[in-house]
């Protein structure tokens, strides 16, 4: 009789142990998901990669409150597992968990490679956090909290005391559209090149050249009349129509770029996140973050309830099957205009009777929004910059 039965028992204990494993696996799953909702809703800003499978938490993520939540829920339900999350940053960084960006412009890509579709791009001087390491590449968070990956070569690793330190020296915001920094004061050997809102520290100054150094320690010289000290230059930005429309149409015929944000090259949220940093704000990096800022002004085409700053967005309405697809942004200048970067950047109107008339955009206007003197935690001022980077 026993040996009919204690297979048979065997057999309904293993039956019963798979399906409560089964269970506390799409129990958990079903928690990890409504964890995510809240506090990782946007995949580009926050990472929750995590899964329950084989009576493992496995995954990755930068939100370690919300993790350990997760951990005391499943201990509270007595739920056994092991915990194998890695937790960013890496413990393998050690210190080096802060990076200053060392070149003009670094390219920051959505994976780890060279051939990876093209995210965003940082500045000179931009403060980055670091949260991995993958064969030389850097997975980093910007000041805006994009999360995308940028080559050794773009970047200087930090401790963040090193940072801090470097938050205390004296420095300079590049103020010229374009230009360098010479390895002498007679201008003949390039060090690097520079785009307007590269941040540079200050060794020494002559008449009319700066002695500069780049956030790796290289160093040069540079024009006095093409920089502005930090301090100086913070005080100065506004985001009056005046400033706004000047700093746009100093970018006319900059040539479209997918993931650009500097005068080598925009996308059409590059673009505006382009102005509103040359004037003291960072606002989210895509047209779909930049459209959840601010208040409405207008869903009707009502042009004169519209300001000049105030963000136009683009794309396919919603219906009751599929969601709203935004996938443009300008800028409008008034008189019926707007600015924005198709192709290039260029100059848009609705007025029929206008050259620039665009029936393409008019088809496919959704709504514009306001950010100017709006209040928002995902809108920062220019000089939390360098005193934060937080997202």
């Amino acid at each position: 009789m026993k040996r009919i039965y204690i297979p048979l028992l065997l057999s309904c204990f293993t039956l019963l142990f798979s399906c409560k494993s089964e269970n506390n696996e799409a129990e958990v799953n079903s928690l990890i998901e409504a964890k995510r909702a809240v506090i990782a809703p946007d995949k580009r800003v926050s990472l929750w990669e995590l899964r329950f499978e084989n009576d493992s938490l496995k995954g990755e993520t930068n939100q370690p409150e919300a993790l350990e939540e997760l951990v005391d829920e499943l201990k509270a339900q007595q739920i056994s597992f092991t915990d194998a999350v890695l937790r960013l940053p890496d413990a393998g960084l050690g210190e080096k968990t802060k990076a200053l960006v060392t070149i003009s412009v670094a390219n920051i890509r959505s994976q780890p490679k060279h051939s990876a579709e093209l995210a965003t791009q940082a500045l000179m001087g931009t403060p980055l956090n670091v949260l991995k390491e993958n064969d030389g590449w850097f997975l980093v968070q910007t000041p805006d909290g994009y999360l995308s990956w940028v080559d050794r070569a773009g970047v200087h690793l930090m401790s963040e005391a090193e940072l801090e330190h470097w938050f205390r020296e004296p420095k300079v915001v590049f103020t010229a559209l374009t230009g360098h920094v010479w390895k002498s004061s007679d201008k003949t050997e390039m060090v690097s090149d520079l785009v307007a809102g590269d941040i540079l520290t200050i060794q020494d100054e002559t008449k009319d050249q700066l002695k500069v150094n780049l956030p790796d320690g290289r160093q040069g010289w540079i024009s006095s009349s093409e920089a502005q000290d930090w301090e100086s230059w913070i005080a100065s930005r506004n985001t009056t129509p005046e400033a706004l429309i000047s700093t746009a149409k100093q970018m006319m015929g900059t040539p479209y770029l997918w993931g650009g944000t500097s005068i080598k090259g925009v996308d059409c949220s590059g673009f505006t996140k382009t102005i509103y940093y040359l004037n003291g704000q960072i606002i989210p990096r895509d047209a779909s973050q930049q459209i959840n800022e601010g208040e409405l002004v207008d869903a009707d085409k009502n042009w004169d309830k519209l300001q000049v700053g105030d963000l136009l967005f683009f794309g396919v309405k919603g219906t009751p099957e599929k969601k709203e697809r935004v996938v443009h942004v300008g800028m409008w200048i008034g008189n019926g205009e707007f600015i924005h970067s198709r192709g290039l950047v260029r100059i848009s109107s609705f007025d029929p009777n206008n050259p620039n008339y665009d029936e393409y955009e008019l088809g496919r206007y959704l709504r514009t929004k306001r950010i100017v003197n709006v209040p928002s935690e995902h809108i920062l001022s220019v000089s939390e910059l360098l005193t934060t980077n937080q997202p």
